[in-house]
Parts: C-alpha cells; sequence; structure tokens
C-alpha cells in the first residue's frame, strides 16, 4: 500500500480513537460553526479527521482505501495529496457556506476528502466497478458515487447525526474541478460522466435555492 495512504488512514485512526475516548478532545476540535467564527479556524481541517463513530471511520477508510490507488496511479503522489487536502478545505467550505448562520451547528468526518477521491477515481477509470458483500452484482463505480451525494442530500435535510453531509459535496466539487484542471481532455474524452457526475452536485444547488435543504 502506498506509504502516503497509509499515512491519511494512519492519521485518521488515530485521531479517531482519540475522539472516542476524550470528550473534551472531541470538542476542541470537530466542526463547530461558533467556535469557527469565532476564530477556531483549524476546526475546518482537524474535524476531517474525527468520526462519530466506529462504522463512520470504517467506512470512510474503506471507501479512502478502495479508491485512492486509482487516483495514484494515474496522477501520482503529489496529485492524489492536492486533492485529498483540496476536497477536504472545499467540503469545509461549502459547509460554512451552508451553515453560516447556525451557530451551534457541529459535524464530523473525512467524507469531503475521500468523497473529492471517489470523485476523481470514477472520472479516471470510468468503466471501474465495485463488489459489495451485501450486493451479488458489480456496481458500477458511478452509480455508488451519485447514490452516495444523494444519500447525503438525505441526511443533510435529516440533520440526525453528527456526520458532516455538507462536506460530501464540497469534496467532491474539490475532486471534480481538480481532477478535471489536471487532466482537462476528459471534457471531451469523457463527457457522458462529466455531465452524470455533475448531477447530483446541481441538484444539491437547486434544492438549496429552493429552500428545500
Amino acid at each position: 500500500m502506498n506509504i502516503y495512504l497509509i499515512a491519511i488512514i494512519v492519521a485518521n485512526v488515530l485521531f479517531s480513537i482519540k475522539g472516542f475516548s476524550d470528550i473534551a478532545f472531541f470538542r476542541k476540535y470537530e466542526f463547530h460553526m461558533g467556535s469557527i467564527r469565532a476564530g477556531e479556524q483549524v476546526r475546518m481541517v482537524s474535524s476531517a479527521f474525527l468520526h462519530a463513530d466506529w462504522a463512520h471511520l470504517f467506512f470512510n477508510m474503506f471507501t479512502l482505501y478502495m479508491f485512492a490507488t486509482v487516483v495514484i496511479d494515474n496522477l501520482g503522489n503529489f496529485s492524489f495529496l492536492l486533492i485529498y487536502m483540496g476536497s477536504l478545505i472545499c467540503g469545509s467550505l461549502l459547509t460554512m457556506v451552508f451553515h453560516k448562520d447556525e451557530y451551534g451547528y457541529r459535524a464530523v468526518g473525512a467524507s469531503g476528502a475521500v468523497t473529492g477521491i471517489l470523485y476523481a477515481a470514477i472520472l479516471l477509470n470510468p468503466d471501474m466497478s465495485l463488489y459489495l458483500y451485501f450486493i451479488p452484482i458489480p456496481i458500477p463505480a458511478y452509480i455508488f458515487g451519485i447514490g452516495y451525494l444523494l444519500y447525503s442530500i438525505y441526511g443533510m435535510k435529516a440533520k440526525n447525526d453528527n456526520i458532516g453531509h455538507t462536506a460530501h459535496f464540497g469534496g467532491a466539487i474539490g475532486g471534480y474541478v481538480i481532477t478535471l484542471i489536471k487532466e482537462p481532455q476528459m471534457l471531451t474524452e469523457n463527457t457522458l460522466m462529466v455531465i452524470l457526475l455533475a448531477i447530483p452536485i446541481i441538484l444539491l444547488f437547486i434544492l438549496e435555492k429552493a429552500g428545500k435543504i
């Protein structure tokens, strides 16, 4: 496994485990709108290394593991790190935009960064399929990616957990844009996939403008 991928997974696991057992640590570094607006911008990055529970941590790290190699093999280590961190920051920035007046808003998770890697991998390898243990047939990766973001819309509307669902979209936008900047030929060589992956992102902004989120 790539050393940079290992380092990111280890950082997420160690930071999250500390947060599971130390509520003061968790509260100090989670995404909390009031604290960030008071000047604690470090939370915009640190919150992406915390997770709500073991299932949340496992799902994010498993998704990262499944898709990161595609990005690394196609674009190299630097671009992988650029997309991961760029998507992380985009996720936090979009969360700031959507929840700027909700001073009590809290969220954690690497979902924004991971979704950025997911979107980058699908753009780079549109024919990729996934084998999920509870579904006996291969699932096209783009179906998984689109479904992931549609589920995130539900999570944003429900607001019944501490997971940063808004960050999923910010991360997707980050991974989508950075990958297309680095590989602009995809706009003509892979036009259909570029359009398909844009659909849930566009839907999000339509719903937000309509006041549905």
